[in-house]
């Protein structure tokens, strides 16, 4: 078995992972030598083409998420969806509109929820 690999941060790291399995990097290792440029292409390529990184719920976006999210609920005002959506958008490192899809909305709640609950229990750990 070879090395455990890490999961990719972004799209240079996974095209490096098809290079390595596929063989083509040993090949251009051998052509060009060490310093053929394929480090600098994925750290750029990862820095354009990142993928999502989940940050940190803060505090004030958990006290207007449990008070803007109801269980059951699924009717927004504007304001709301806006308040939800700068939370999603931030925490998720998306760029989400605002929609009329129920599909849509039920998604971004189940996954908010689901940041609260994560919230809720890493407080209890800490107290």
């Amino acid at each position: 078995m070879g090395r455990p690999r890490k999961k990719a941060q972004g799209l240079g790291d996974t095209i490096e992972q098809i290079t390595e399995a596929t063989g083509i990097k040993k090949v251009v290792k051998a052509l060009f030598g060490d310093d053929c440029g394929c480090d600098e292409r994925k750290e750029k390529l990862n820095k354009i083409f990142p993928y999502n990184k989940i940050e940190c719920l803060e505090e004030s976006e958990y006290n207007t998420l449990t008070q803007i999210i109801v269980k059951g609920k699924m009717t927004f005002s504007p304001s709301e969806q806006m308040q939800l959506l700068k939370v999603y958008n931030r925490v998720f490192n998306v760029k989400q509109q605002p929609t009329n899809c129920n599909s849509c909305w039920r998604e971004i709640i189940k996954r908010l929820d689901k940041l609260v609950e994560q919230y809720k229990n890493e407080m209890n750990e800490n107290n």
